[in-house]
């Protein structure tokens, strides 16, 4: 038998998730097995998988098989190389005890997929910086995208800054290199973008507001401000509109634009926001491979 007692990290959470979280990640068909055989108890008594938890719970877990038989595949965490720590090293713009602030790396998905496996939470989860904290998603940003990331170090401040994401009181700047050049120098896009959920499908208004930064007809640098966070937004948004991002390998017009090595030119540039009073402001640096693209482009460094 193995007892726990539930800290304030864990307040309001579900049982089933702080026992994937906390202790395994089992299948939820495993769990509720297990609930109802009376193996997980919360202050010797059966409770709902969905029973929110208080603080000082005792939870109680006993006889708990870790094995299931239809479900002998459990996801497997990416183990970060030495390389991988080596360079994480230097992509924290911030680090204090409730979130850090990344400059992440192009090619690199914030969590695990099914397509890729190697992952900046599984990263971060093995640095020092994380020692003794759990790395909580708040907001995501493309594989393919570099730029600023939040990562919060516990729930509390995961829940605060999902609720300052929901009422948009983050403000991202976002950097694009695109074809072609718009006919106005500042302006707002506004478009209904469809999604797929399985075999349903659904529209969500997406808004961003853009500035011209620099143009040479063929090619543009732009400043992005998106106002909603719909997936792949810009990238959707600037193909509708007759210009795709540089290097974009799944929105795009033809091959002809693609880079050498099919590198997006989009980078997540700055991030504000403002917490009891204190205001935040932070700018990452964009990669080499997108300051070589305005070069080769004829484009002005940003300012």
């Amino acid at each position: 038998m193995k007892t726990f007692y539930i800290k304030s990290d864990f307040v309001n959470s579900r049982l089933d998730r702080w026992f994937k979280r906390s202790v395994s990640q089992v299948p939820q068909s495993l769990i509720e097995k297990n609930i109802r055989k009376g193996n997980i108890k919360v202050n010797s008594k059966k409770e709902k998988s969905s029973y929110k938890l208080k603080i000082k719970d005792e939870i109680t877990i006993r006889n708990f098989n870790f094995i299931s038989n239809k479900h002998k595949a459990i996801n497997k965490k990416y183990e970060p190389t030495k390389k991988d720590l080596i360079k994480t090293s230097s992509i924290f713009l911030e680090n204090n005890e409730n979130f850090v602030v990344i400059n992440k790396p192009a090619g690199i998905a914030v969590q695990s997929g099914t397509k890729s496996k190697k992952n900046i939470l599984d990263i971060l989860r093995n640095t020092n910086e994380f020692e003794g904290f759990f790395p909580y998603p708040v907001h995501r940003i493309d594989k393919e995208t570099s730029g600023i990331l939040i990562v919060a170090k516990n729930r509390k401040y995961a829940q605060l800054f999902t609720s300052l994401f929901r009422i948009r009181k983050i403000h991202k700047t976002y950097l694009g290199i695109i074809l072609g050049a718009f006919n106005e120098n500042k302006g707002t896009l506004k478009d209904e973008l469809y999604y797929y959920e399985g075999n349903k499908k659904t529209k969500a208004l997406a808004i961003t507001h853009y500035k011209v930064l620099d143009t040479n007809n063929n090619y543009s640098l732009l400043k992005l401000n998106p106002e909603t966070g719909r997936k792949h937004q810009l990238r959707k948004q600037l193909l509708i509109h007759g210009h795709p991002i540089i290097g974009d390998s799944k929105y795009r017009i033809t091959e002809k634009y693609l880079n050498k090595k099919n590198e997006l030119m989009l980078h997540a540039y700055k991030i504000k926001f403002s917490i009891s009073g204190t205001r935040y402001n932070y700018t990452a640096e964009p990669p080499d491979v997108f300051q070589k693209n305005l070069k080769e482009k004829y484009l002005k460094i940003y300012q």
